[in-house]
Formats: structure tokens, sequence, C-alpha cells
């Protein structure tokens, strides 16, 4: 049988002391990661922003959201990833209703 496709929202934040090229890697890191196993819906750089509360001593960070569709074991997947990568200070992962 085969998995059906949801529909998930990934917002993340990314250190914005990383300069320009180091952002834009994590960005196409994390696009190409959810193209290898589902599809890009749509992108959007919302660019720095003040956080709500200090994370690490920042009180800033770089927003990017993602909507994209895929089968539903790529969630925790990425999650984890996000979890651990250099640069990524949160993330959140949600499924769409649309």
């Amino acid at each position: 049988m085969a998995k059906t496709s949801e529909k998930y929202e990934l917002m993340y934040i990314i250190n914005p002391t990383l300069g320009e090229e180091d952002t834009a890697a994590i960005v196409e890191k994390f696009k190409a990661l959810v193209e290898q196993h589902g599809t890009v819906d749509e992108m959007e750089l919302i660019g720095k922003r003040r956080l709500a509360y200090e994370i690490n001593d920042l009180t800033d960070g770089y927003y990017v959201l993602v909507k994209f569709s895929s089968t539903p074991d790529l969630p925790a997947e990425l999650d984890r990833i996000l979890g651990i990568s250099d640069g990524v200070i949160r993330s959140l992962i949600t499924v769409r209703c649309e």
C-alpha cells in the first residue's frame, strides 16, 4: 500500500550572526532535503526578526518558512536533522489544515 502525502509547514530560525553564505547554505540544505523526499509547495525567506524571548544569548533570528508535502515519515527525520544542525536555533513542524 502506498503512503499518502500530507501537507506540512516548517518554520525554523537561523543564528543571525552567520554570514550570508552560511545562511544561504542552511536554507539550501533543508530545501534540498525536503525535495528529496517530498515537494516544496512554497518557501518564504522572512529574514531577520526580533525573537519573542532570548535564545542562547541571541535577541534576533533569521526566519524561514517552508510549506511542503511529503509522506508522514519525513517530518520526524527533518526535525531530528534540524535539532543537530549548527546554525539552527529553533524549529517547528506542523500539519497544514487547508
